[in-house]
């Protein structure tokens, strides 16, 4: 589509991914017609082609639900209703479980579902068009803050002043380099292999993460007796094993993945991710918002960093909806500081939360390994303990923003 005709907007959102279209919906939804709303990204062409998976927490799906983009992959969507963890070596003959999860936070709600992000996204830029956000393919090139508005530069040569700038555009955001705000952290010297299997028994929803020497190996379950992998080695080993032909490929997984399921056949492409800890110093500045991998990248290990990119959403579009409503302009420096506020505790404690969970699981110590076996059993011992860890999982603990309800703003 085209640029508005008269080069404005209201906000104007770079990446097109969970967080770029989840946070378009948001506003244009809540606000109506009259509040423009664009999104720029140069590989919307390419929005439903992502085969990887993504677990979606019990609190981003209410979201999506709010949003009405939810019903499009319900039936496609994979509850996990329940989690076992292990702590092995990778020979162990016998994989011990040290800790359950029963998968449900409230009767009839799983605490996440799996979901191939192709699906999701695909139906997310669906729903976009269908409220009015004003989709172009094209990156976001450069832009200069003014005291009433941010001028903004296209790659397709459209100049665009919009009142507020959104930076969805991942890790390495190309946004919040400009804007040279810069991050904190380092990286952790391993690789998440990501691929998926096809397995000969039913996994009936259930989710596995098997705590390994060089890092967690979780097996998450997706329907029609389909798992998708996350599996995680020192940066090298990784190189070596996705390099690997596919026999000698899927003789390794099957080492990890093990035979509860019978035969597993690789039926996804298989690439190897770097893993890292890394937090933007803010997550604004002058009239430009970071959400989503622009403001924060953590370690897998909890399975949290998609859902707190969400979350991040969330508490923008609250920020942004309540301000407008009151008749302020959504770029205002009071509007995003409230969102800072609301978005870097929360961010801070899960990065601590990721870092510490990582370091104390991926190592080889024998003590460490008898001291974290005692604790998960301690755990898998107390009910009421392992409620508040479900909760936190889904999503619904703290400040918990209006959509993560599942309420409309």
């Amino acid at each position: 589509m085209p640029a508005p005709p008269n080069g404005r907007a209201d906000v104007l959102i770079a990446g097109g991914g969970f967080a770029g279209f989840a946070l378009a919906i948001a506003l244009r939804q809540s606000l109506g017609p009259h509040f423009a709303v664009t999104l720029a990204d140069p590989d919307l062409a390419r929005a439903g082609e992502d085969a990887r998976a993504s677990a979606i927490a019990a609190a981003p799906r209410r979201m999506f639900d709010a949003l009405g983009a939810w019903g499009a992959v319900a039936d496609e969507a994979q509850p996990i209703l329940d989690m076992a963890v292990t702590d092995s070596r990778v020979d162990d003959a016998v994989r011990p479980v040290f800790l359950t999860f029963g998968g449900e936070i409230e009767p009839g709600e799983p605490f996440a579902h799996m979901i191939e992000n192709g699906r999701l996204i695909a139906a997310l830029a669906a729903k976009a068009a269908s409220v009015g956000v004003n989709l172009i393919e094209a990156p976001v090139l450069d832009f200069v803050a003014a005291p009433r508005h941010i001028d903004v530069r296209l790659g397709n040569g459209t100049a665009i002043a919009a009142k507020l700038l959104v930076a969805a555009d991942g890790a390495r955001s190309r946004l919040r380099e400009h804007a040279g705000i810069a991050t904190h952290g380092w990286s952790y010297g391993q690789s998440a292999i990501v691929t998926t299997v096809t397995h000969e028994r039913d996994h009936h929803g259930r989710a596995e993460e098997h705590f390994l020497p060089a890092g967690p190996f979780a097996i998450l379950p997706l329907r029609r007796n389909r798992a998708s992998i996350v599996w995680t080695e020192r940066t090298e080993e990784a190189g070596r094993i996705v390099a690997l032909a596919d026999d000698e490929f899927h003789d390794e997984l099957e080492k990890r993945f093990g035979l509860r399921l019978g035969e597993i056949v690789v039926s996804g492409p298989r690439r190897a991710y770097p893993l890292g800890l890394w937090v933007a110093r803010s997550f604004i500045a002058d009239r430009l918002a970071l959400v989503g991998d622009a403001a924060h990248v953590i370690h897998p290990i909890a399975g949290q960093g998609l859902n707190m990119g969400l979350r991040d959403v969330a508490a923008l579009a609250e920020a942004v909806v309540d301000a407008v409503r009151l008749g302020l302009d959504p770029g205002d420096a009071t509007v995003l500081e409230r969102y800072q506020r609301w978005r870097r505790f929360d961010t801070m404690t899960m990065s601590v939360s990721t870092d510490g969970l990582n370091r104390l699981f991926s190592n080889r110590s024998d003590m460490l390994r008898l001291a974290r076996d005692i604790g998960l059993g301690m755990v898998d011992r107390l009910p009421a303990l392992k409620r508040l860890f479900i909760r936190e999982a889904a999503g619904l603990v703290g400040e918990v923003p209006k959509l993560m309800r599942g309420e409309a703003l």
